[in-house]
């Protein structure tokens, strides 16, 4: 009889111990992104590295002499919570790229986006965040060793990548990694990259993945909480972007480094700063009326200047640079070259101006005309505007495709000059410095993210 109990004390503890350490089910209704068979559902952009599928994986494997290649879903992902697992060789860098993109206009194709890094080097910013072929490093691994030491070399290791709204949280071996509030891009492909190899690394090395799962369903129940701080890239730089040399030009929440074009300090009316967003009220359309045209205390020569900018229907306003304030003191504007804001499908003015369509969007005002072909977004969706202004050469950029290019001060940049509104002025568009100026021409237009990088002459 205590033979039997025993036996039974026994198998009570086993049974417990076992149930214990089971996992608990999981009941996620994932759908998978890979059937462990073929590659159906899936295309290779950029470079020539090698997908096979092996032992219900995807196997990516280098070669030499060709840029990252990138195994692309063909279906597009917005919100999604996203788990796979890989192993990868030491010697390799590689990544999942989300909400990315391969357009034509933008660097001939090049493949885009936010990249979950995969790291197995001594640096270990693996399930970091990097904007590939745009921004680039945008949450490191700097300040999370907890994160760093989660990687299991030549062993798998499993990601957890959620991506809802402007918030991406990363987990590596269930550790929280990354913690990202940023709204550059809202809707891409995932895709698998196999990295460069430079000549002295070993081609033939292999990055493997499997268990591909997706939810694009009831986010908000599957979502975890992370314990890390985000980091929010709203008018804010990134760790790359701070070390080329950028700097905002505004800070998002005060009118600090901003002045009125006419005035001593920020206008009382005619501008909102709120949420992060710096907009200029709408006043019946008319030129500086209102709180007038802003412009920086600063003056910038040779500059890179980037920013965000979202129009309503109809609108109209404009970025100007190497603008003088101390020119056309009346009525309308301060006089400087001006990178065009407008609605092209709704202003008069984009059929009007000296030279044909030199008042539509992104174009030099009233000179140069920009590409017709521009990927200009609708009304009340964000564009980011480029403007690049190095030893007289000034190039105009659209959401990442250079719409113009002009040499300030020679012949024919001055025979256009002579032939627009701008003849009255002299030497017009030909100061070494100025400002950086935002127009108040009466409509609703708002900005964001603005941000300059002075370029210094060697």
């Amino acid at each position: 009889m205590k033979s039997n109990i025993n036996f039974l004390l026994i198998t009570v503890i086993l049974t417990t111990f076992i149930s214990c350490n089971q996992k608990p089910k999981d009941d996620t209704p994932w759908v998978n992104l890979f059937d462990g068979e073929t590659l159906n559902g899936w295309t290779q952009l950029g470079g020539e590295a090698t997908y096979a599928v092996k032992d219900n994986s995807i196997v990516g494997t280098t070669v030499h002499n060709t840029p990252n290649s990138f195994m692309t879903t063909d279906k597009m992902y917005g919100d999604f919570i996203l788990e796979l697992d890989y192993k990868v060789d030491p010697s390799m860098n590689s990544g999942i790229q989300i909400r990315s993109n391969s357009l034509p206009h933008y660097m001939d194709g090049r493949v885009h986006g936010y990249q979950i890094e995969i790291d197995p080097s001594e640096r270990a910013w693996s399930a970091g965040i990097y904007d590939e072929a745009r921004r680039g490093w945008l949450n490191p691994m700097t300040n999370n060793p907890e994160a760093q030491k989660a990687f299991k070399q030549n062993e798998w290791n499993h990601y957890r990548i959620e991506a809802i709204g402007d918030t991406l949280k990363t987990w590596i071996n269930d550790v929280p990694a990354a913690y990202l509030i940023d709204d550059k891009t809202a809707k891409g492909f995932i895709a698998l990259q196999v990295h460069s190899i430079s000549d002295e690394q070993k081609d033939g090395t292999d990055i493997i993945w499997k268990d591909i799962k997706i939810l694009t369903d009831s986010l908000s129940k599957y979502s975890r909480k992370s314990t890390l701080t985000p980091i929010n890239t709203k008018n804010a730089l990134g760790v790359d972007e701070l070390k080329n040399g950028w700097k905002m030009l505004w800070d998002g929440e005060t009118a600090n480094g901003w002045r009125g074009a006419r005035l001593d300090e920020f206008p009382t009316i005619g501008w909102e700063i709120k949420d992060g967003i710096l907009t200029v009220l709408p006043s019946g359309g008319e030129e500086s009326a209102a709180g007038g045209d802003i412009v920086t205390k600063e003056l910038y020569g040779d500059f890179e200047l980037m920013l965000d900018f979202k129009i309503t229907e109809g609108a109209n306003s404009g970025i100007k640079y190497y603008v003088d304030t101390d020119i056309n003191k009346g009525p309308g504007s301060s006089i400087g070259l001006e990178y065009q804001i407008l609605d092209d499908a709704r202003h008069p003015d984009a059929k009007l101006g000296n030279h044909d369509g030199s008042r539509t969007v992104a174009s030099l005002y009233d000179l140069i005309q920009a590409d017709v072909n521009k990927p200009m977004n609708a009304p009340d969706e964000w564009n980011t505007a480029h403007i690049i202004s190095k030893d007289n050469h000034v190039e105009h950029w659209l959401n990442g495709m250079k719409v113009l290019e002009y040499e300030r001060k020679s012949d024919d940049y001055r025979k256009l000059v002579s032939e627009s509104k701008y003849a009255q002025w002299p030497n017009f568009g030909e100061a070494e410095k100025g400002h950086i100026l935002l127009q108040d021409h009466g409509d609703k237009v708002s900005f964001k993210n603005i941000k300059i990088k002075s370029i210094i002459k060697e």
